[in-house]
């Protein structure tokens, strides 16, 4: 009986990972503990996968990352899809998620954070704000306790940058990119109040009237969202505001462009 609930539990966890790549992608960081040793667990881009963290860069599922004690020597196997990092692993920055043994979401965006471009690293450190994962204290904690690591004065950085209000990979990209061209910083995620409405704007600089919005794939699905999108423009301009939109391929293709007209519409005196 037991062999026979054993095989329905695999079944049904085998069935479920069909359905979620975070449980396929913790069954592949199990199987290789399995082989290294109990003392090795998930880290840095595979912690993330299992986390649900947003990531700028999608990773292979096929490669599992992990980190050994430091008295632990494992040469990382490419050829494999396995990668090791050898660090301190504090029974603090240890957790279990999907079944199986992973840094802690706080110590996984740091890892990330002191390995990876500033863009990337702010997209991770947000999303994991925004989804409750961890906190600004529990980030610079982890930061205090690797203070002599490499990339540490990087990873506090973007803890001090990052903001679970943005919403997306994209408006975190944009908000790295308005810092990097030297924009001031806009209020992020606010509701704007006018006769008959009542709006949410991804970016705003209320002293200069100024609205971006970041817009996704998924925006605009059909004829009758496209046509709210430009009456929803038309209201917010009639209150006095300017409004900027850019996609995700002008962001990443010409960040200079869209940032200028950011800049016209923040210098320009009427929205018309």
């Amino acid at each position: 009986m037991r062999v026979r609930r054993g095989a329905f539990a695999t079944r049904r966890a085998a069935a479920a990972a069909g359905n979620d790549p975070r449980i396929a992608h913790a069954l592949q960081v199990a199987a290789v503990r399995a082989i290294t040793g109990p003392d090795a667990v998930g880290s840095h881009q595979s912690a993330a996968l299992i986390h649900g963290l947003g990531l700028l860069k999608k990773p292979s599922p096929k490669v599992v990352t992990l980190t050994c004690p430091p008295q632990r020597r494992r040469r990382s196997r490419a050829e494999a899809g396995i990668y090791f990092h050898r660090a301190e692993l504090p029974g603090e920055h240890v957790t279990r998620a999907c079944g199986t043994k992973v840094t802690t979401p706080a110590r996984t965006v740091i890892d990330l954070a002191r390995t990876l471009p500033f863009i990337d690293s702010v997209v991770v450190a947000d999303s994991a704000l925004h989804l409750g994962k961890t906190t600004k204290e529990e980030l610079a904690d982890v930061c205090g306790s690797c203070g002599r690591w490499p990339g540490t004065g990087r990873a506090r950085r973007v803890v001090a940058f990052s903001d679970g209000r943005a919403e997306s990979v994209l408006e975190s990209c944009a908000r790295v990119t308005f810092d990097a061209f030297g924009l001031e910083s806009p209020q992020i995620q606010v509701t704007i109040r006018g006769t008959g409405f009542v709006f949410r704007a991804d970016f705003c600089w209320e002293k200069r009237k100024t609205i971006a919005e970041a817009d996704g794939l998924a925006k605009y699905t059909s004829r009758e969202q496209m046509l709210a999108q430009f009456r929803r423009d038309r209201l917010l301009r009639d209150a006095g505001y300017k409004v900027v939109h850019f996609t995700w391929r002008e962001l990443s293709g010409a960040p200079a462009a869209v940032v200028a007209r950011v800049r016209k519409a923040l210098a320009d005196p009427t929205p018309y």
